[in-house]
């Protein structure tokens, strides 16, 4: 029985993401390969498509079931999850700390087991403390694990997004110069951004206040004492001197709830020297694409005329984010069964 013009998109995209992506859960990108990064941005493509169309639904997920299971607050990755799913026409349950046994103290990993036990197929989790989706991946052996957020630790999913972004814009991610500037040391996306962008071939140079930028990364760490992320990466805290010749600016948020006093001297002084502005984007490449995962502080960590101008591509990101989420819920509810 041959398709019809409207299933040939997400038919495509089913053969794609059936190739070098073989795995069970979403953790972090630290274990991806650059051919199953690819895979996943190339399926993504066509998931937008179909996000593309008059009606977007399709049966590719009917009679699944996924849980998002948020320990934290979220607008963007909730929705969007969310959306995905139902869009592949799977039934999307949303879980939160709040109302649920948690409050009664019942611990994650009895949560994930009762989850389990009623059939669920995929389990998106964000949560403060780093390793909670480890947790589950490792006792739950019958659903597949998403990590949405986990504590400082990783934010694979915006990751994934954040380079279909670029890709997108820009065709290819191979030399091109990324630069990452604000909270460094309390961004889990950061971290994943590191990994993907360092896999895909590109420079990645990060900027913000030496107290934000994570001890394993500063150049003044040596031996034991830096990490694996250290060859991937360079540090310069002059933004004035890292965004030159940029390809991608990144602001980070000022993350005021997950830090200690005495990182910073003053607001003004963190606006003053590493706001993201019009002036300091034309050190960079014409063209130059600027991103911000979100939720932003508009007129701290970037000026309220670069987060709406012409070269900002931060609702694309959010456009993106469905796209690259249905791609991961296919191959893993599908794909791992």
């Amino acid at each position: 029985m041959s398709l019809s013009k409207t299933e040939e998109p997400l038919e495509m995209g089913t053969k794609l993401i059936q190739g070098a992506l073989t795995r069970k859960h979403v953790l972090d990108l630290d274990d991806f390969s650059k051919d199953e990064i690819l895979e996943v941005l190339e399926s993504s493509r066509s998931m937008k498509e179909v996000l593309g169309r008059d009606i977007k639904k399709v049966p590719a997920l009917r009679g699944k079931v996924v849980v998002t299971l948020f320990y934290e607050a979220s607008t963007r990755t909730r929705i969007s999850f969310e959306e995905a799913g139902k869009v592949l026409s799977a039934d999307v349950i949303n879980m939160s700390a709040s109302g649920s046994s948690t409050e009664k103290g019942e611990s994650l990993l009895n949560t994930g087991l009762t989850i389990q036990a009623m059939g669920v197929d995929t389990i998106v989790i964000r949560h403060p403390h780093s390793g909670a989706p480890h947790l589950l991946a490792q006792q739950l052996d019958k659903v597949s694990v998403i990590n949405a957020g986990d504590g400082l630790h990783a934010h694979p999913t915006q990751a994934l997004l954040d380079l279909y972004t670029v890709q997108d814009k820009l065709g290819s991610l191979e030399g091109k110069k990324v630069v990452i500037v604000g909270d460094i040391l309390h961004s889990r996306v950061a971290r994943s951004d590191i990994w993907g962008f360092a896999k895909m071939g590109a420079e990645v140079v990060l900027s913000g206040p030496s107290t934000l930028i994570p001890p394993d990364l500063s150049p003044s760490a040596n031996g034991s004492a830096r990490s694996h992320f250290a060859s991937f990466v360079k540090v310069e805290t002059d933004l004035d001197k890292a965004i030159e010749e940029a390809d991608v600016v990144m602001a980070l948020r000022l993350q005021h709830e997950r830090q200690q006093a005495g990182f910073l001297p003053s607001l003004r002084e963190y606006i003053r020297r590493w706001q993201v502005t019009a002036s300091r984007l034309e050190r960079a490449k014409p063209g130059n694409m600027v991103m911000h995962p979100g939720p932003m502080n508009e007129g701290i960590e970037i000026s309220n005329d670069v987060a709406h101008g012409g070269n900002s591509v931060i609702e694309d990101q959010v456009a993106n984010g469905v796209a690259v989420r249905m791609a991961l819920l296919y191959k893993l509810t599908v794909g791992s069964g």
